[in-house]
């Protein structure tokens, strides 16, 4: 059954959305979720519950379903991931294989051309991720 998505008003229901995507693995409904989520949103609406499994759902949804799509989108999202609280936990927490996960999809975004960001600002957003 399909993990009904729509863009949360609050903390709370974006919670609760984030955990049955992330608890049934639903990689297109997560796709679905950051799409209607304003990236700029993303840190507030994830408060203080970033964890790793979450992390993994949106960077695999996101080289899954929406790169190809919409790679300004997904720059945003990963901008915007970066200034939640614990991302730098997440990410010290990462295994050598979810680095590469996260790797793979900058280098689909470097492989893809948008308006939306220069190949500079992608690079020094994967400082950030420490790639």
């Amino acid at each position: 059954e399909k993990v009904p998505v729509c863009e949360a008003s609050n903390a709370y229901d974006f919670g609760q959305m984030v955990n049955a995507v992330s608890t049934t693995g639903d990689k297109a409904a997560c796709a679905e979720l950051l799409t209607v989520t304003e990236p700029r949103k993303l840190p507030a609406l994830l408060s203080n519950k970033l964890e790793g499994e979450i992390f993994l759902i949106f960077i695999q949804s996101m080289e899954y379903y929406l790169v190809g799509k919409d790679p300004g989108l997904v720059y945003q999202h990963l901008f915007y991931l970066s200034k939640a609280e614990r991302f730098k936990v997440v990410l010290a927490l990462l295994s050598t294989n979810e680095k590469e996960q996260v790797q793979q999809l900058f280098a689909l975004l470097s492989a893809s051309q948008s308006h939306q960001y220069s190949l500079e600002e992608l690079e020094s957003l994967k400082k950030v991720y420490e790639l």
